[in-house]
């Protein structure tokens, strides 16, 4: 992978981590840089899924493809800020 390909990841990820915290009712008790590690994650996992359900690469947006990442980043953010409550609660 290039830098510019890590960078673009970065990015996403960002874009995407965000979305996900912004779909996602309530407060969430996690920081900026566990969104974006839950983005680039759920990013790449809606890539592959989205490659193996058999949506096709364009040069466009996939939307289909969007949804599969922002999807998965509700749920990562959702599971982490659990687990997060959980953490907290147990001080």
């Amino acid at each position: 992978m290039t830098i510019t390909g890590i960078i673009t990841a970065i990015i996403i990820g960002a874009i995407i981590g965000a979305l996900g915290r912004l779909l996602l009712p309530g407060r969430q008790p996690i920081g900026i840089l566990m969104t974006l590690a839950v983005g680039i994650v759920a990013a790449l996992i809606g890539t592959a899924i989205a490659q193996n359900v058999g949506v096709a690469t364009t040069d466009g947006i996939d939307w289909i493809e969007l949804v599969f990442q922002i999807g998965l980043a509700v749920i990562g953010v959702a599971a982490v800020s659990a687990f997060q409550r959980r953490r907290g609660a147990r001080r």
